[in-house]
């Protein structure tokens, strides 16, 4: 039981950093559509499978209460959200992704090269 929720824990953890990630890409291209689909669609998704309901309800409402009027409406509630989702993020003890580099950090760079 322990192993299942340590690995859906990474998992979730590593699906908020994906999620960040994309999000990141799609604000700094200015990529509307791909923002409202992960604002709305991925997020959600995330957020219940993450059991943070707060974090799906402010992506719902972004589109349902007060729909944005201008781009700069839209980007500045997707850069709240994102922000949102940072500020989560940062409360894991540690990603999943930084455990999987701390364990590389003792092997010889001949071990190293074969794993990847």
């Amino acid at each position: 039981m322990l192993h299942c929720n340590m690995t859906t824990s990474h998992s979730i953890q590593l699906g908020l950093e994906d999620l960040l990630a994309d999000l990141h890409h799609a604000r700094r291209h200015q990529e509307l559509g791909r923002l409202a689909l992960l604002a709305y669609c991925e997020v959600r998704s995330w957020a219940r499978q993450a059991g943070e309901s707060g974090i799906s309800e402010h992506s719902t409402q972004i589109f349902t209460q007060d729909p944005c009027v201008s781009k700069e409406d839209f980007l500045g509630k997707v850069d709240l959200l994102i922000a949102a989702l940072e500020r989560l993020q940062a409360t894991y003890p540690d990603t999943a992704r930084n455990q999987s580099f701390h364990l590389n950090e003792g092997l010889p760079q001949s071990k190293l090269a074969q794993r990847h």
